[in-house]
């Protein structure tokens, strides 16, 4: 069967939300502990009012995309570039955008431009990822 070639200008949208448990795993798998991202009292005494998810967390939905979806399957990462502008609160709906740059088809590499935002949205991670797939 042959693979849909991904080009310059196309575009993928996915919706994510996160948890209070998906973020109290990611501490311990990564050992991050940040009260301010596990603890509810600590974390009202921050500027943001309440706990909110690590940045590396929310920005893996773009790994996700990228493995499974879009390109999908194969796909190998080369490098990510993030900003973290806005923060993640926990159960509340984001919504990840990706966008096709450019594409160097004899190399079947990609750079994809990708976003998270929230339901207003406000950008929260801006960044782009160089990826290598065959369907470049």
């Amino acid at each position: 069967m042959m693979m849909k070639k991904i080009k310059p200008g196309d575009t993928y949208v996915h919706k994510v939300r996160f948890n209070r448990m998906d973020t109290l795993i990611f501490a311990r798998i990564t050992g991050d502990n940040n009260p301010l991202h596990i603890d509810a009292e600590y974390a009202k005494t921050t500027p943001f009012g309440r706990c909110i998810v690590h940045g590396f967390l929310a920005g893996a939905v773009f790994s996700k995309v990228f493995g499974t979806l879009f390109p999908g399957e194969g796909t190998i990462y080369l490098g990510q570039e993030m900003a973290f502008r806005a923060p993640v609160f926990m159960d509340e709906p984001y919504t990840a955008r990706f966008e096709v740059i450019s594409v160097n088809e004899e190399k079947q590499r990609g750079i994809i431009k990708c976003t998270l935002e929230n339901a207003e949205g406000k950008i929260c991670i801006d960044g782009q990822a160089k990826l290598k797939s065959a369907r470049f």
